[in-house]
């Protein structure tokens, strides 16, 4: 039976939800009130943490899928003393608040995940219990023995996102992941009839998943606990628990509304909830002393378990090196010794050097994982090891199907779960299923690996719909995603260990075709530059600036323009963003003022006119046929190059 001092608590979740969301005149506030039973068992009765150290590494992860629902957390994360303040609750939604309008992790402690577009949080989910259970197998149960909670709506279950992860951890069988599916039956346009007649039941039975439908049972708080407990003891299959909530409970009028899902702030609605909550109406952002009393005790009691904890690794048959590497996900001392070094003159495709490097530093970065979304020998991440599998959790290769977009979210969660850096793989035209993924690692400074290969009309006779044109250039135009576009195989090493120095996502952009191995690309240092003068002969008057596979063009081109006595430096600009990151300084000693660029790239010219006066690219899709026909058809040659140099001169 739930205690007075129980209800009280949760109707303070409520009420701080309608609050809030009110003071902001903006957010979502039914689905907060609805699950406010459901977090308050959560967080008092079943998960593991200890609120005054955040990011114990065996703490419980909690993820919100449905993340506009932000102030049920936000509100949670208060309460159990996180380290929020009543002020950042009443700061909801405000410029540099700490409680911003959907959960962004590094900006509010506590929160795991960045999450609000719909779908993420549960394939993210489902690469944290990935995360869990590899490091379990390595490190043994006493350094690592965790569940992943997720709460999730109808919104996210539409999402196909969602379809593909589920699809994943039912095959994979994570027992450490849990998801609690709000069925409210409530969207923005109206009533979830409208486009959806799901069994959700029996879809995820079909995918594998351990499935108990609670029914009408979101205020009844020992059935929740019970129910929860229950899906922390299977060990053989994720499970999902199926709650049938009311949006908006217990306001007088908005509840199973569509209105609900939105902004509660109608004053009269307002003073009615609060009413039939028991509350002062009239009263705001109120929390009864012994409310959180009792919730900050809620918020500590897993303190015994993290010392515990702590006993257990400092006791541990295990190096406490080892356990940190592991746990960090930090790479052995001086690994990039391990990096190949390519001779001048050697031809191979930059995945195939991708794969040589993944082999060559697997040992020295342990916290690697690499996979494909089945496409692991064609993209280079074919790393030397074990399948990771429900048999084999330790394995350090993850077969994730045909895949993309789940891939790139379930890699997203192994990342910020922390102890895993994920190399993720496919060809380049296919980003573009990948794109919501891509884009939340680089807004979550998610430290994954993604691996795009088969990068230009040079992929030939697959055609028009496998030969990328304008996908290099939509993923430079992602904020904080660094893209690497290297010219051979050093290029592939410096990339590396500019990918493994960063804390972000890194695009290492790689060829189908071979490429021959550069005179002057083994030096140190040159990749993380962005750019460099790859050949600089005295007075250049011109400047041929190329990426990846076009770089041995510019090279050609260059020679033959020494023939006529054009002295022309080659420039290699693997990185755009890091050449940016230089400074203007640097920039102009690689290119000076007054000597004019040609840009090469097989691409789209879309960005070059920031580095060239004129470009050899290509701004249309290309055609079936053998990769060195395609690219002479669409004048990506060193003899448009050189006729590009001359005309600029001329």
């Amino acid at each position: 039976m739930t205690s007075d001092l129980e209800i009280r608590q949760i109707n303070t979740i409520r009420a701080l939800a309608l609050d809030a969301v009110k003071k902001a005149n903006s957010g979502h506030t039914g689905t907060a009130m609805a699950l406010a039973p459901l977090a308050h068992v959560l967080f008092t009765k079943v998960m593991k943490y200890d609120s005054s150290v955040p990011s114990w590494p065996d703490r419980d992860r909690f993820i919100l899928s449905a993340g506009h629902a932000s102030m049920l957390l936000y509100s949670m994360l208060y309460l159990t003393g996180f380290g929020l303040e009543l002020d950042d609750i009443k700061d909801f939604r405000q410029m540099g608040s700490r409680t911003p309008g959907h959960p962004e992790v590094g900006a509010t402690p506590g929160v795991e995940v960045t999450t609000g577009p719909l779908g993420q949080g549960i394939a993210n989910a489902v690469g944290m219990g990935l995360a869990e259970r590899h490091l379990k197998e390595r490190l043994g149960s006493d350094v690592v023995d965790h569940k992943i909670w997720t709460i999730c709506g109808d919104g996210d279950l539409m999402e196909g996102v969602s379809h593909e992860a589920a699809s994943l951890a039912g095959h994979q069988k994570l027992g450490n992941l849990v998801v609690i599916y709000d069925d409210n039956r409530i969207t923005i346009d109206g009533t979830t009839d409208l486009a959806m007649s799901d069994n959700a039941e029996k879809r995820f039975e079909a995918y594998g998943w351990n499935v108990r439908n609670l029914g009408e049972a979101s205020e009844d708080t020992e059935l929740l606990e019970e129910a929860l407990l229950g899906a922390a003891n299977e060990t053989d299959k994720p499970t999902l628990l199926i709650l049938q909530s009311h949006i908006g409970f217990p306001a007088p009028n908005a509840v199973d509304t569509p209105a609900a899902h939105g902004a509660i702030t109608d004053d009269i609605e307002i003073l009615g909830a609060k009413s039939a909550m028991g509350m002062d109406p009239d009263a705001t952002f109120n929390v009864d002393e012994d409310v959180l009393a009792a919730y900050r005790a809620a918020g500590t009691r897993g303190a015994t378990a993290r010392e515990k904890w702590s006993d257990q690794v400092a006791s541990s048959d295990l190096s406490r090196t080892w356990i940190d590497t592991l746990l960090t996900g930090s790479p052995i001392a001086n690994w990039s010794d391990e990096l190949p070094i390519y001779e001048a003159g050697t031809s191979l495709a930059t995945r195939n050097a991708n794969s040589q490097v993944l082999d060559a530093i697997a040992d020295a970065v342990p916290s690697l994982v690499s996979g494909s979304a089945d496409l692991t020998g064609n993209t280079g991440t074919n790393i030397a090891s074990e399948p990771m599998t429900a048999d084999c959790p330790d394995g350090r290769k993850l077969y994730y199907g045909v895949r993309e977009h789940g891939m790139g979210s379930i890699a997203n969660g192994m990342a910020l779960h922390g102890g895993i850096i994920p190399v993720v793989g496919t060809f380049l035209v296919f980003a573009d299923y990948m794109r919501p993924s891509v884009r939340m690692a680089a807004l979550s400074s998610a430290k994954v690996i993604f691996v795009w290969s088969h990068d230009s009309i040079g992929v030939g006779e697959d055609g028009p719909t496998h030969q990328p044109v304008e996908q290099v250039a939509s993923l430079r135009a992602i904020p904080d995603l660094t893209v690497i576009r290297p010219a051979d195989g050093n290029e592939v090493s410096q990339a590396w260990e500019v990918a493994l120095n960063r804390t972000g996502p890194t695009a290492l952009i790689l060829t189908r075709q071979n490429v021959p191995v550069l005179e002057g690309t083994v030096k140190a240092n040159q990749v993380e530059r962005g750019a460099y003068i790859l050949i600089d002969p005295p007075d250049p008057v011109v400047i041929l600036a190329g990426t990846g596979s076009e770089v041995q063009l510019c090279v050609e081109a260059a020679g033959a323009l020494a023939e006529d006595g054009v002295a022309s430096r080659v420039v290699s600009m693997p990185s755009w963003e890091l050449f940016h990151a230089q400074g203007e300084e640097y920039q102009r000693t690689v290119l000076p003022p007054g000597v004019p660029v040609v840009g090469v790239e097989a691409g789209v010219s879309l960005g070059w006119d920031r580095w060239a006066d004129t470009t050899v690219t290509i701004d249309e899709f290309g055609a079936s046929a053998p990769g060195d026909l395609v690219m002479e058809k669409f004048g990506i040659t060193a003899s448009n190059v050189e006729a590009a140099a001359r005309s600029l001169l001329s």
